[in-house]
This record gives C-alpha cells, structure tokens and sequence, in this order.
C-alpha cells in the first residue's frame, strides 16, 4: 500500500506539471493507480489499429453495463453495445494523443454544470442551484465514507472526461466547415431551377435476360473492378433437425381427463376416521379460491372482464352463460381449461369520452392553466353546447379544447369499469344510456362527457391445466433425436437432408452466419451453435446434436466463408442483374443510334411521354422513377434541344427539354450557404467517426471469449 501510495502521489505531480489535470479540486482516481496500473493486460478482446483492448477491462465494462440495462435487454445486445462502445473510444483516443487534445478541470465543469449531474441535490446549494464547492465536497466526501459510489463516480469521471474531449475534437472539424456563396448560390438553383421536357424510354425489361449470356469469369471480373461492394466478412452456413418437446396425443388426452376429473365430487375413505368422506369438485364447490388454489394451474381472479377480454375461441359461450354454468373442459393455446361463471353485471363496463375543462387550483392541473373556476364552467358550458349540436365533432373539440391525458385520442377513455373514475363522472357514466351528453364537474375540473356504449360483464373462475410434455415423451424425443444423429453421423454428409426427408423430418438451412451472431431463425439465441461453427476443429460436413430452447437440434456445417472479396457463386445473385443491366443498355443504344424519338417509340412499341417541374433535387420522372444521370443531363440542354441517349436507372432515355425556367437571382445567398453549414456540421461527429473506423484495422476477438 506504501508504494502505491508513492505512485499515486508522483503522479499527481507529473500530471500537474504537464497541465492535464482534470478536476483539480477532486481528488480524482483516474490519473491515479486505477489509470496507469491495473491488471496486466493478459489477454484483448479486440485489437484496434494494433493497440489492444484488454478482456478485463471489457468484461468490467459489460458488468457495468448489464446492471445499467437490467435483464430486459439480452446479453448478446450488450455485448455488441459495450463492443461498439470500447471500439469508439479506442479510435477517437487514438486520435487524441495523435492531435495533442486534452481537457483541463474549467471546461469539464462547465459540461458538469449542462447535463444531468448538476440537477442532484448533494450538489446543490440551500437553494438548489448546482454549487461547485458543494460538488467538489460531496465527492471527497464519498471518496472516505462511501467507497461505492467514489468507484461508481471515477466511471462517470471518465466517461465526463471522454465526452468533453470529444466534444473538443468534433468541435474543431467543425469550425473547419465552410460553405462558399457560390455553393449557397449552386444550391438555390437546384432547388428552385424547374424544367419540363418530352422523353422516350426504351426499358430494359424489353430485352429477355434469357439472351444476355454472362460467364462466371464476367461475374469476377466484375467483382474484381467493385471490390469495396464485394468484400464479405468469415461467415458459416448451416443447416438444422429441430426436434421440439412438444406433448403427444396421449399427453393431451391424460390432461383432459384429469381436470374432467375434477369436475364432479369424489368420495375417499379415511382410515384415520374409519369412514367415508366426500370433496366437491369444480360443479358443487362453494370456496372456489381454494379450489384452485389446490387444484388449478392459476389463481381465481376475480376481476370482471368484458367479452373482448375473454379468449376469443370461447367468448361467445361464456357470455352467454347464467352464473353458476360452465364450459369445458376447452384447449386454449397450452391449457385445457373449465369455466365457471361466478358473477355477471348487466352494462358493468362503459365507454366514453371527455373534453376536460380544469382551472388553477384544480387537482393534477398544469401549472400553465391558469382560467379561473367561473372560466373553466362557463368554456365547458360553451363547448357542451356545441357538442349537442354537433356529436359528430366532439373528438375534434377534445383534441383542440380538453386538458386531460386523453386530448390526443379525441377524448377516448376506452372502456372502464365502475369505481374506476372520480364519483360524479362514474355515476353520470353508470346511471345514463348510451348517446347521452352531459356536464360534470369533479375534483380535476368541468368535464363534457360523451357515453358511447356499454358491455356486460363477468366474474369468471377458470381451472386450468397446462398440456405439457410428459417424461416419458421427453425420453423418447432424446432418444429419436441422438438416433437420428448416429444415422446422419454415419453416412455421407450430403445425405442429411435425404435421412431427414424419409423420417419426416424437416431439414431448415440458416446461410451467411457471421462470428458475432446470437440469434438463429428457428431457434432463438444460440451462441454454442455460431462457436461451434466457427471451431477451427468443426469442417464442412461435421454434425453435433444441441440441447436447445424445449428440444434438440441436429446441426450440420454445410459451408465457410472466408474473410475477403465475395466468390462468384455467392455474388451472382447480385452481380448478374447489375451486368445484365449493363450489357442490355448497350445493346439498345447500339440499335438505336442515331434514331428520332418518334422513330424509337414506333419501333419498340413505346410512348412519348411528358414530365414537368423537374428539378435536380428532386430528380423524379413520372412513370420512370429516380432518374438523376437523365434529368441532370436534361438541365445541360438548351430550350427544344433533344439529347443523345442516355443510360437510366430502368431503361434508355431520349429527352427533349421543352421548358426551362431558372430561378432568378437574388441578392445574396448567404442564407442557403448557411443552411449547407448547417447541415453538414450536424452531420460530422457520425461521418468522421465512419470514416476514422472505416480506415482503422480492427480485429474482433470476442467470439473466443463470448
């Protein structure tokens, strides 16, 4: 501890002197022994332009984050976020030290003093004003009394200090971005310059790709001449049995009869007694809680629903039930269930709708309400009023007049039940018929309330019993899965799908899986699977046999990808249209040179068509699509000049401009040139950092450890 202690104080010298000390008036662990010592770096999860990103330090980091994310975002999400997250900062700290950027402690206090930190109270003053004093206290404070929460601030301290440099380093790119008048005056003029023209297209579906023959050696020099569109990362096919644990026929009819069983009493005889004794079943029980509290998969809720609330395969049946009736016993998805009505209200559910009118003072108003109790009456008045006159605009009203949660949906309050709302609105609710409109005030202010229907409702107990798969099916699913295995094993890899055909099974192939993936369609999360593919020792044609998600899975290895330019058999299904599309342009620009636009609309059967107000940022022809290489050649013509042919996006273009008008100029640009500022400043913190990860050299290590 003494000679940490040594260290610790020789640094805070060193970094004094050389004025990177961020916080000087915290005594802060990060330039300390928890920034320059630690565990050795013994093994890297990913290396980014060969400087290693330690596992330990990536393993803290994903603790960290799964207690920030909780259990309701899977590990694999956090994984590739806390991947991303340590990627990025390695990058843009490379870039730090390259530039010489660091932050001193007055500009890390002013990001403290804009963001989130400055609104907790221990670092605010007597009248809750963010105090730099109080600040710097509470955190020494921690540092002796509460060592958690200091560990848990050096982690925010870091992350304080990283953003502000790299508010630092964005900054300057920033300030780098210009726009010239005469970009602003280019934009103005693409924007507002509009022209009209006649055109011919030939497309190129009028040539049948059956007579454009392409080689695979046309397929890779093609690849070849667009390598940064064909380069594919380590990738693996598979292809799968999934044997699911499902119940079987027997299991299901051994189900049924057991809670058809429990419909009617039983007798037992009691040795202890020495007599016989009776229990009710589900008909004739008169504690129905306890009864399925002992006896049913679930609970007696005793809510009482609406017919929409009810699975639907039996709603119809139950609503119209008298109470003490019961269906079943009925499947619904897992369960075989019997239902019993234990109550009904007649129109126990209401919906309607409100136009709240609240006033200062009111319950829950906001505080920029600030009408007087009279307004508020004499406004709901008013717009009751109206309503009366004219139902059919009562969501319009609400949405433009109400002060309640619901404005946004007209009003809508959905179906509720009685006791829900405040006294006066329920009665009003409960005591009038469907289509009445009325006027009541409560506690949160005037409401106008529209009643727009009503529905019974029922109290219903439900014993249920979960079809689930017995042992003995499960034993005999293991069995019928390893079997299939050892036969698949034993033959030809290329007869798995032929053995799993004549068992009946169905053989489900997943291609391209990259070394990173979790989730497998059919399967769910399965990262055993991915490594295993990606097992130096697994070869094309390996099979293994995996527990997985209520079943096995039978996996065979089918194909690898290696890192590098796509092969030609993989990219045809991309490059063959993109050639073909190539080859028919040429074609059709051969036969026709030369030709009228009449003369290639006679020949080919097509029309001539007009398109208008056509400009270069919205470079859209009616009837063709997005044609930018055609309406920007178009705007380098001159009024009733026709073109050469042109080469489109979907076919071959022959244009006539027929009308152009140029914006005219105005005086100064100087408001476009900002906007082009603008916009290209909003877009340099994710350009940059693109454009830094595209050039960088990163290896990815984590399927070794994950």
């Amino acid at each position: 501890m003494a000679i940490l202690e040594k260290i610790r104080k020789r640094t805070t010298v060193l970094i004094l002197i050389i004025g990177l000390a961020l916080f000087a008036f915290v005594i802060s662990g990060i330039f300390t022994s928890n920034g320059f010592t630690g565990d050795a770096v013994s093994s890297t999860v990913a290396e980014v332009n060969g400087a290693p990103i330690a596992i330990n330090d990536f393993r803290r980091e994903m603790e960290n984050a799964t207690r920030r994310y909780g259990a309701n975002v899977p590990s694999a999400q956090i994984l590739s976020i806390v991947y991303n997250q340590e990627v990025r900062k390695k990058i843009l700290e490379q870039q730090f030290e390259a530039l010489g950027i660091s932050v001193a402690s007055d500009p890390i206090m002013a990001f403290v003093k804009t963001s989130g930190y400055a609104q907790i109270p221990e670092f605010q003053d007597e009248n809750g004003t963010f105090s730099e004093a109080q600040f710097t206290n509470t955190i020494a404070g921690w540092r002796v009394n509460d060592p958690l929460r200091y560990e848990a601030w050096l982690r925010d301290e870091k992350a304080i200090i990283q953003a502000a440099k790299e508010q630092l380093y964005f900054t300057l790119i920033k300030g780098g971005i210009e726009a010239t008048l005469t970009e602003g005056k280019f934009a103005y003029h693409k924007e507002n310059d509009k022209l009209s023209l006649r055109y011919v297209r030939i497309p190129y579906t009028s040539i049948p790709d059956s007579t454009i023959q392409i080689s695979e050696k046309d397929i890779q020099t093609y690849i070849k001449a667009h390598k940064d569109e064909f380069t594919q990362e380590e990738a693996r096919d598979i292809r799968f049995v999934y044997f699911e644990e499902a119940p079987s026929p027997e299991d299901e009819s051994t189900v049924e009869e057991a809670i058809t069983a429990l419909l009617n009493d039983t007798v037992e005889y009691s040795e202890e007694r020495d007599a016989t004794e009776t229990f009710p079943g589900f008909v004739n029980t008169q504690d129905i809680a306890a009864f399925l509290d002992r006896y049913s998969d679930t609970k007696f809720d005793t809510l009482y629903k609406t017919k929409k609330a009810l699975p639907p395969v039996v709603a119809d049946t139950l609503m119209a039930l008298r109470i003490g009736e019961l269906h079943g016993p009925y499947r619904d998805g897992d369960f075989f269930k019997i239902s019993k009505i234990t109550d009904k209200k007649r129109n126990g559910a209401v919906k309607a709708s409100h136009i709240l009118i609240a006033y200062a003072g009111a319950e829950r108003a906001n505080p920029n309400v600030t009408r007087t109790k009279a307004e508020a009456r004499a406004k709901a008045r008013s717009l009751l009023t109206q309503v009366q006159k004219a139902p059919a605009a009562f969501a319009a009203l609400a949405r433009e007049n109400s002060d309640g949660p619901s404005a946004q949906q007209g009003g809508d309050l959905g179906y509720f039940q009685e006791g829900v709302m405040a006294n006066a609105f329920n009665d009003f609710c409960f005591r009038n018929k469907v289509g009445t409109i009325g006027l009541v005030e409560t506690p949160f202010g005037f409401h106008v309330i529209t009643i727009e229907d009503k529905q019974d409702v029922v109290q219903i107990a439900t014993l249920t019993r979960e079809v689930a798969p017995s042992e003995e099916t499960l034993n005999s699913l293991f069995t019928t899965a390893t079997t299939f295995e050892m036969k698949a094993a034993e033959a030809d890899p290329e007869a798995f799908g032929d053995l799993a055909q004549e068992a009946g099974y169905a053989v489900r192939p997943v291609n391209q899986i990259k070394g990173m993936d979790a989730n497998l369609p059919g399967l769910g999360a399965q990262r055993r699977i991915v490594q295993w593919a990606f097992n130096d020792d697994t070869e094309v044609g390996d099979l293994k046999r995996f527990e997985v998600n209520n079943g096995y899975a039978v996996v065979q290895l089918t194909k690898t990808y290696e890192a590098g330019l796509t092969a030609p058999e993989d990219a045809s299904a991309t490059v063959l249209p993109k050639i073909r599309k190539e080859r028919k342009a040429a074609q059709i620009i051969k036969d026709n040179q030369g030709k009228t636009m009449q003369a290639m609309a006679t020949e080919h059967r097509v029309s001539i068509s007009n398109a208008s107000a056509l400009s270069l940022e919205s470079p859209i022809i009616p009837g063709a699509g997005r044609e930018p290489l055609v309406v920007g050649t178009a705007f380098t013509l001159n009024l009733d000049q026709t073109s050469d042919l042109i080469q489109g996006e979907t076919g071959v273009f022959k244009v006539q401009v027929t009308q152009k008008e140029i914006a005219p100029d105005v005086e100064n640009y100087s408001t476009y040139a900002a906007n082009l500022r603008k916009s290209a400043a909003s877009r340099v913190n994710q350009a940059v950092y693109n454009a830094l990860k595209e050039k960088a050299e990163i290896e990815d290590k984590r399927a070794v450890f994950y």
